[in-house]
């Protein structure tokens, strides 16, 4: 196979990254280039040593580069070598929230962006989900129909509550707001449980979530993208409000609780 004509790393942004970091920027484009598909093979190193003009220990630490970043597999063993690899939304959220794990998010930082995309996520659907997709909604709130008892079945509601949102934003078609969603989701849900904030249950925010949660799927159900968006910028709204309450609540606890010097 002739070598391809690889792009070029601008000269302002070459001292920013080590060697074997640019030739794994370079062996993802020529990637694209070729149009290379998940479970694609990837050339052999010798080739890939001649194609891009690199010692064997440059391009190994390149390929250790994109293997660590969830877009090359290794298999050892017959038919074995590198291949294309798709990186999942769980690895995707993950590696992400590695990002924010010392970026101390609050309550507010997650709301102010759920305001924005939620609203508009559920007026995009109304009228525009099947019945299985209205039943599979309304399948998950079962999960939460009755106020919790403990403070165990108030993390578990919570997190079933916020399992409703991911699964709208699955039902959108649009992978962006499907994976900031789901993200934001998911963030909120390792604060709740992190902080403890379901400690001790709190029956006017199950009480809210239900209602606006029932009246939401109503409107999606009645085709409504007026009401579908007001609901669920009302619920977003109380929500937040309510979920600041519990985290103020917590930190007091933790003031109170805590011995002094």
């Amino acid at each position: 196979m002739p070598p391809a004509t690889t792009p070029s790393i601008p000269e302002d942004r070459a001292p920013r990254l080590s060697r074997p970091a640019r030739v794994a920027e370079e062996i993802k484009s020529w990637v694209v280039e070729q149009g290379l598909m998940p479970g694609d093979r990837l050339p052999g190193e010798a080739e890939l040593i001649e194609r891009f003009g690199m010692a064997k220990g440059t391009i190994r630490e390149a390929m250790r580069i994109l293997e660590a970043q969830g877009l090359v597999k290794t298999r050892t063993g017959p038919g074995g070598g590198s291949f294309v690899h798709e990186v999942s939304e769980e690895r995707a959220r993950a590696l992400l929230g590695n990002y924010f794990y010392f970026k101390n998010l609050t309550i507010k930082d997650i709301y102010q962006l759920r305001r924005v995309l939620e609203p508009e996520l559920a007026a995009s659907l109304a009228g525009k989900l099947t019945e299985e997709q209205i039943a599979a909604l309304e399948e998950n709130f079962r999960d939460y129909a009755e106020p919790a008892r403990s403070a165990e079945e108030e993390r578990a509601q919570h997190v079933a509550s916020l399992r409703f949102h991911a699964m709208l934003a699955g039902m959108s078609g649009n992978a962006l707001l499907q994976f900031l969603i789901r993200f934001m989701a998911n963030m909120l849900s390792d604060l709740t449980v992190y902080r403890r904030l379901y400690d001790p249950p709190n029956p006017e925010l199950w009480a809210m979530g239900k209602r606006y949660q029932a009246e939401l799927i109503d409107a999606l159900r009645q085709g409504d993208p007026d009401r579908a968006r007001l609901v669920m910028a009302d619920h977003m709204a109380t929500a937040q409000r309510l979920m600041e309450h519990q985290e103020a609540e917590m930190e007091n606890r933790f003031i109170t609780e805590t011995p002094g010097f």
